[in-house]
């Protein structure tokens, strides 16, 4: 029993009710009852790990998910966090959060992770991290992966938050699951591959806006191709690394 967790998601979804939220969970049944899991998420808004703590519901567990250390050191999200015992990742330091998380997983914990790292602009699949795979491997646990649809339409990078009710039908996919094997590179290559088609898979059931912000390039929308979304990604990387060094210099 985890009262503070349990409060958490009585609150979460009372704002998905108040907000008119259509979830549609395809797979629920692949997450296991018990034993450690990786759980794969593809990375499109700031809320989508909220939905994706959704089909775990099913058999009853809980989501640890990993979150950059920013949000732990927040007077607001930073308790909470560490009382749903979320697991925090100091990118100056990733090597502790990466032995936390193989520690959970070998003591039976579901583990959740963004293989891409960061949100996608293009809201398609970007290169993965091979994180994912080096833990499943080193824990001996099966990767899960989920896929989300429709969560960049709440809440998104560059776009206004849509917090209200908004009605937005939202989709959620669970895989089968992918025992681990080595090397990591190859397994990796193999969860973007899986993660890929079960974006497109549910893609297919889902209305898309003509020339909407949120809706990729690929399917008429006005999001910006993989390349162009990666450059932007890479020119924004250069900008905070220049910040930092003007401020270290000072």
């Amino acid at each position: 029993m985890e009262p503070v967790y349990r409060t958490i998601i009585g609150l979460a979804r009372t704002v998905f009710f108040v907000e008119g939220l259509k979830f549609t969970v395809k797979g629920a049944e692949r997450i296991p009852a018990r034993g450690g899991a990786v759980i794969a998420i593809n990375h499109t808004g700031y809320m989508d790990f909220t939905y994706a703590g959704l089909p775990a519901r099913t058999p009853k567990r809980y989501v640890r998910f990993m979150a950059k250390q920013e949000v732990f050191d927040n007077n607001i999200s930073g308790p909470i966090m560490r009382a749903l015992k979320h697991i925090p990742v100091d990118r100056a330091a990733g090597a502790d959060s990466y032995k936390a998380a193989v520690e959970y997983l070998r003591r039976g914990e579901l583990v959740g992770v963004y293989p891409e790292a960061t949100i996608s602009r293009s809201f398609e699949i970007k290169d993965f991290k091979s994180g994912a795979a080096r833990m499943a491997i080193e824990a001996d646990v099966p990767i899960i992966p989920i896929v989300i649809w429709g969560a960049q339409r709440v809440w998104t990078k560059g776009f206004p938050k849509r917090l209200g009710r908004t009605n937005t039908p939202i989709s959620i996919a669970v895989g089968e699951p992918i025992q681990p094997y080595e090397p990591a590179a190859e397994l990796t290559a193999q969860l973007r591959s899986t993660m890929q088609a079960m974006l497109l898979d549910l893609q297919q059931d889902y209305v898309h806006e003509p020339g909407a912000y949120w809706v990729p390039a690929r399917l008429g929308g006005s999001a910006p191709t993989l390349e162009a979304a990666n450059a932007m990604d890479a020119a924004e990387a250069e900008e905070k690394a220049a910040r930092r060094a003007a401020k270290g210099s000072l």
